[in-house]
């Protein structure tokens, strides 16, 4: 008896991995289906892999040196800032590789409890909260604070992470169109049966360089009785009088209720994001933010990095100053070849080409031209905006800009982008 069941229990074995062999076969087949058809359709994001330093001149593997780069949201320049890799060094030094635990077990050092402090007091809020990166801020926060009573209001052009975290609360969803203050309006009046109400914003759009219209958002925001929540990744650091972002820049800093940024662009470029705002809700987070609860703490010199850039933009808003005649001179220059360049005044600058290809092949022909850039398609912008998205930064020197006005000029009359 026990040798029948022994030889069906093997012949069930057999007949399993058959199956599973089968279903790994359709599987691949379907995924080599799918790569091609991105292949095909000009959209397929390729790695390009870099053997130096994050900084404005940069080094490819393969032995591309000399490169100037135009595609980072280092902003500042404090990726590879000696002062900024010290601090490093020092906490990695002293508080060790990581924790190896989430923050309530035994994952929280004074480092992560000075830092949140640091960034309270930067944006001149009560308190903050670290992430592991501001995707997992706006995975955390929609869920934990809003219930079935309440309704979001979201800009149609928010980032990928704002959308997502959105998805995952109960709440009621509005999507007003992009930057509309008319159709937020009607979203918000259709939103008054609702307990709370919160419009979420970008404070700055990534993909188009533009910056949301707070003032008016928050005028509405008051008119009926919402609250505003910004994601400040590309604007801290770098907008406003001193930094601190799109709320500092027009003036609406005490209407804004929660701020989402990142520790992983203009403040050190290493990693991690935060929440900051009232007390009562970081509080609540620490309680209930799924992405908080059950993600290893931030590793020390992660947070060495940050302090660090942190202490240096407090200590003097001349770098982030120096971002405007960067920005200026750029689009003026784009401009006056032909180009058109999205957005205002923001170190995004996106060249609009509108074919795929045209973007892909412009931005291989670049780099050819030892410019480091980047063409952006759908499904990352919308259909038919394609772009090559440029980005400025405070370490850029003039003639490192001319230098990339020139070689646009050069590669868009090769391919037709230009008279």
């Amino acid at each position: 008896m026990w040798r029948g069941a022994a030889v069906r229990a093997v012949r069930g074995t057999g007949s399993s991995r058959a199956a599973s062999g089968a279903a790994a076969a359709q599987l691949r087949r379907w995924l080599e289906g799918e790569l091609e058809g991105i292949r095909g359709a000009g959209t397929w994001k390729s790695e390009r892999i870099i053997a130096s330093r994050q900084g404005p001149h940069l080094r490819l593997a393969g032995g591309g040196a000399g490169i100037l780069n135009f595609c980072a949201n280092n902003y500042l320049g404090l990726s590879s800032h000696p002062q900024v890799i010290r601090a490093a060094v020092q906490a990695l030094e002293e508080f060790g590789a990581g924790l190896s635990s989430v923050r309530f077990i035994c994952g929280t050092q004074s480092i992560h409890k000075d830092l949140e402090e640091k960034i309270a007091r930067f944006h001149q809020r009560e308190d903050a909260i670290l992430y592991a990166s501001c995707f997992d801020a706006n995975a955390g926060i929609f869920e934990a604070l809003l219930t079935p009573e309440d309704a979001v209001l979201s800009d149609e052009l928010n980032h990928a992470s704002i959308i997502d975290g959105i998805r995952l609360c109960k709440a009621n969803k509005y999507r007003y169109k992009h930057m509309d203050m008319h159709d937020l309006e009607a979203k918000l009046q259709d939103a008054q049966k609702h307990r709370l109400r919160l419009v979420a914003t970008d404070g700055a759009f990534s993909m188009d360089g533009d910056i949301a219209p707070l003032r008016e958002i928050c005028q509405l925001a008051q008119k009926y009785d919402a609250l505003v929540f910004i994601d400040e990744c590309h604007a801290t650091g770098f907008l406003g009088p001193n930094g601190r972002g799109t709320d500092e820049l027009l003036g609406v800093m005490d209407k804004v209720t929660i701020i989402n940024s990142t520790l992983g662009k203009a403040l050190g470029g290493a990693a991690g994001g935060y929440t900051t705002g009232p007390k009562p809700l970081i509080d609540l987070l620490r309680q209930r933010s799924r992405p908080y609860l059950f993600s290893n703490s931030l590793p020390p010199a992660v947070v060495g990095c940050a302090s660090k850039a942190l202490d240096l933009l407090m200590e003097s808003n001349a770098i982030a100053q120096s971002m405007a005649a960067k920005t200026q001179r750029f689009r003026s220059k784009m401009t006056a070849a032909g180009f058109t360049i999205s957005g205002k005044d923001h170190p995004i600058c996106p060249v609009m080409l509108g074919d795929a290809r045209l973007a892909a092949v412009m931005a291989e022909d670049m780099l050819s031209r030892g410019i480091y850039v980047i063409g952006f398609s759908y499904p990352v912008v919308p259909k038919g905006k394609a772009r090559i998205r440029v980005q400025i930064s405070a370490v850029h020197s003039d003639e490192d800009i001319d230098r990339c006005v020139e070689a646009f000029i050069e590669v868009g009359q090769k391919h037709g982008a230009l008279p």
